[in-house]
C-alpha cells in the first residue's frame, strides 16, 4: 500500500506541498496538463527552482499569475462547479472537492455564515486553485492510498489577510485544528507557518496526526517555503509502503445519531438521501420503543470528519430533530477497488477488497448493473449476479495465493 507522510517542521503551505509532490516523482507537464482542464491555462504559469533552506536542497514551486490575470474571488460552489467541470482523476477530484469544502466550512464557523454563502479571497484565486488540486493531482499520480501528518506548528505574530491584520494561527487555520483535533505544538517562531490552505489539504486528506506510521521509505520530496527561518523551510514529504506484515491502520469515524417519532416515513427517506449527499458513508434505521409507547427509528449517520458539519445541517434541516449525539470512533476498513467484467450477459462492475497482503477476501457485484442486465435480458437477477461473480472470482484464484 502506498503511503505518504507530510513531515511539517517548518509548517505547511499549498506552494510547499507542490514542491514535495514534483521533488517525489510527479511529472510537471502532467501537473500542467491536468490543471489546464480547470480553464485557468491563460491566468497562471507553475514552474519551480532548486533552493537553499539553511544549508539543504529543497524544490520551490511558483505560482506565477499572468499580467492580464487579477484576484478571483469565488463562492465555494462556484469552486465546486469548477472542479465537477474538469475532467479529472476520479480522486483528485473528490480530494479536490473535499479540501475546498474542508475550508468553506472552517471560513463559514469563523464569519458565522453557511459554507455556501462564504466569499473566498486569496483561497479562490487561480494560485489557490493550481495548490489544492494540484497537490490533489500529485498524490493521485503517485497512486497515494492512505495519508498522515506530523503534528502542526502554531507559529506566532501577525499576518495581512484580506480583513487586515490577523493573528497567527488564523482564524480559519484555529477552526481547521479545532474541527479536526490536529495536535499542535510551538518552536518558538514568530512567523505564519500554517497556512489555511495548507491546513486544509492535511485536515481533509489525513488518515491521522501523530508520529510516522510503520512504512518501507522510498523517497523524500522536499517543498520549500517562501521565508527564511531559524529552521530549514522545508516540507519533508515521505514517500513508501506499508510493509506486508503491517496490520490495518484504524481511519476516523464520526457517528451521529438521533431519535424520531414524529418524521413521516417519506421525509425520513429523503433525510437519507440528503445525507448521502453531503458525504455520510453508511446511514441506517432500528426499530425503537420511545417514550409514552411511541414507535419510533434510531437514525443512525457514519461520517468522515471532513463531512461532519454538513451531515448535522443536513439532519437538522431535513428532520424533527432538536438534538444529536457525536462520537468519534475508530475503524478498520479493508483495500477497496472497483473492477469491471465481462459476463455473458454483458459489463458488471464488482467491488474488490483485499488485505494488507494484497490477497482478495471478499467480491461483490454491483447490485445496480446485475439489476439492469437482468431487466435487459430477462433473467433472474440471481442468475446474472452468480454469472458476475465467477467472474470476479476468476480475477484473483483465492486458492492459488494463499495469505501467510
Amino acid at each position: 500500500m502506498n503511503v505518504a507522510y507530510f513531515d511539517c517542521p517548518a509548517g505547511i503551505a499549498g506552494d510547499m506541498c507542490l514542491g514535495a509532490l514534483i521533488d517525489g516523482g510527479v511529472p510537471l507537464d502532467y501537473l500542467h496538463g491536468q490543471l489546464a482542464k480547470l480553464g485557468i491555462a491563460a491566468e497562471f504559469t507553475l514552474t519551480t527552482e532548486t533552493v537553499q533552506r539553511k544549508g539543504q536542497r529543497g524544490l520551490k514551486a511558483h505560482v506565477q499569475l499572468h499580467e492580464h490575470s487579477h484576484p478571483h474571488h469565488r463562492h465555494w460552489p462556484d469552486i465546486q462547479a469548477q472542479i465537477l467541470a474538469a475532467d479529472l482523476p476520479d480522486r483528485a477530484r473528490d480530494w479536490s472537492l473535499r479540501v475546498f469544502e474542508a475550508l468553506a466550512i472552517a471560513e463559514g464557523a469563523v464569519h458565522g455564515i453557511a459554507p455556501t454563502a462564504v466569499h473566498f479571497h486569496e483561497v479562490g484565486a487561480v494560485d489557490a486553485l493550481v495548490d489544492i488540486v494540484g497537490t490533489c493531482l500529485g498524490l493521485d499520480y503517485l497512486g497515494i492510498e492512505q495519508i498522515y501528518c506530523s503534528p502542526l506548528p502554531t507559529g506566532g505574530g501577525t499576518v495581512r489577510a484580506a480583513h487586515g491584520q490577523l493573528p497567527v494561527p488564523v482564524p480559519a487555520v484555529l477552526q481547521l485544528w479545532q474541527a479536526y483535533r490536529v495536535p499542535v505544538y510551538s518552536n518558538g517562531i514568530a512567523n505564519e507557518l500554517v497556512t489555511p490552505t495548507g491546513a486544509a489539504i492535511v485536515c481533509a486528506l489525513s488518515q491521522g496526526f501523530g508520529t510516522p506510521p510503520a512504512m518501507t521509505l522510498e523517497r523524500v520530496g522536499l517543498g520549500a517555503g517562501s521565508h527564511e527561518l531559524p529552521l530549514p523551510n522545508l516540507l519533508r514529504l515521505w514517500l513508501g509502503e506499508t510493509p506486508n506484515s503491517q496490520p490495518p491502520t484504524p481511519t476516523t469515524i464520526v457517528e451521529l445519531q438521533t431519535q424520531l417519532d414524529d418524521l413521516p416515513p417519506q421525509a425520513l427517506a429523503y433525510a437519507i438521501e440528503q445525507l448521502y449527499a453531503a458525504g455520510a458513508v453508511e446511514v441506517f434505521c432500528q426499530a425503537i420503543t420511545m417514550k409514552k409507547s411511541r414507535l419510533g427509528v434510531l437514525l443512525t449517520v457514519l461520517c468522515p470528519l471532513s463531512a461532519e458539519a454538513a451531515c448535522v445541517q443536513t439532519l437538522f434541516r431535513e428532520t424533527t430533530t432538536l438534538g444529536l449525539r457525536r462520537q468519534v470512533q475508530d475503524r478498520y476498513v479493508l483495500q477497496r477497488q472497483i473492477k469491471t467484467v465481462t459476463t455473458p450477459f454483458g459489463e458488471v462492475r464488482l467491488k474488490l477488497a483485499t488485505d494488507g497482503h494484497g490477497h482478495p477476501l471478499n467480491v461483490q457485484p454491483e447490485y445496480e448493473d446485475c439489476a439492469a442486465l437482468a431487466r435487459q435480458h430477462q433473467q433472474p437477477w440471481q442468475v446474472v449476479y452468480h454469472a458476475a461473480l465467477k467472474a470476479g472470482l476468476a480475477l484473483w484464484p483465492l486458492a492459488s495465493s494463499p495469505a501467510p
